[in-house]
């Protein structure tokens, strides 16, 4: 099986598209679906693509190169509405995987419990896909269509990341059967802005509860102008309709769905707590 090492992204899109090949970024999850499965033709590493590696500030918001590392999004200098993706980046296994895994890489796995997804549905963020014949970009909401499943076509890279500018502070809570190096029972992500001490906006995202991530706009719309001492009279009753926790050897689905209910109200207290810290 060979492996190609572009250092430009022309030179790896015009490898992805002689078709069979396989996009490598730090092949955590990668590497080990290869004892499964049959291999790939070809393997194409992006990680020597200066292009695809970092963060950028832009006009309208952020941009997250495909091939940066979750170490990496770590050390940069963010505003507290990247706090909860910050702390999703350190739930992505150890510290040895967080210097290798890459965002996109997250995003391109589809796992129902991938740490990143949720923090980033809410930082509405969209990815950005490029092959020899175009690029596109769409909602990352619409990129993960299922367990394992996206709209990657072959020959298509997720090149990069788009976070729209908003203000707000973020949060990112898990819980799993231990306190590190587990998969995900459930994982709630909120991006809150206050005004006078009352929610303004809301962005809520719950993972590990559905066949994919999912935001909750019906709950972000009832969180409107509420404060902290509302949440658990909203919370206590929410159905969670976008939701489908399912039972298996983590936990049973009423668990999982208690568990999201209490995750909601911390991860919306933190965050007000957190944005109330900056501020002061």
């Amino acid at each position: 099986m060979p492996l190609h090492r572009p250092d430009t992204l022309d030179a790896a899109l015009a490898l992805m598209g002689r078709g069979g090949a396989q996009a490598l970024g730090g092949g955590t999850d990668l590497y080990p679906a290869l004892r499964d499965g049959v291999p790939p033709a070809e393997l194409v590493d992006l990680t020597g693509v200066a292009e695809l590696r970092g963060m950028t500030r832009e006009a309208e918001g952020w941009r997250i190169g495909g091939a940066t590392t979750w170490s990496a999004l770590l050390r940069a200098d963010l505003p507290p509405l990247f706090d909860g993706l910050k702390a999703a980046a350190r739930e992505v296994g150890s510290v040895q995987i967080q210097n290798a895994g890459t965002v996109a890489g997250n995003l391109c796995n589809a796992s129902p419990a991938a740490d990143g997804v949720p923090a980033l549905l809410a930082l509405d963020a969209e990815v950005g896909l490029a092959s020899a014949a175009g690029t596109r970009r769409l909602p990352l909401a619409e990129f993960i269509t299922g367990p394992r499943a996206t709209l990657l076509v072959p020959g298509e890279i997720l090149t990069e990341i788009y976070i729209p500018g908003a203000k707000g502070c973020g949060a990112f809570l898990k819980l799993g059967a231990r306190k590190y190096l587990v998969i995900s029972i459930a994982m709630v992500a909120a991006v809150i802005e206050v005004e006078a001490g009352r929610i303004a906006r809301a962005r809520i995202a719950v993972g590990a509860c559905a066949p994919v991530a999912r935001r909750l706009p019906d709950l972000e719309a009832g969180l409107r102008g509420k404060s902290v001492a509302e949440l658990s009279e909203i919370l206590r009753d929410y159905p969670f309709p976008e939701l489908a926790p399912i039972g298996d050897v983590r936990a049973p689905a009423a668990y999982r769905d208690d568990a999201v209910r209490t995750l909601v109200a911390r991860a919306i207290t933190t965050a007000m707590e957190q944005e109330a810290a900056h501020v002061a």
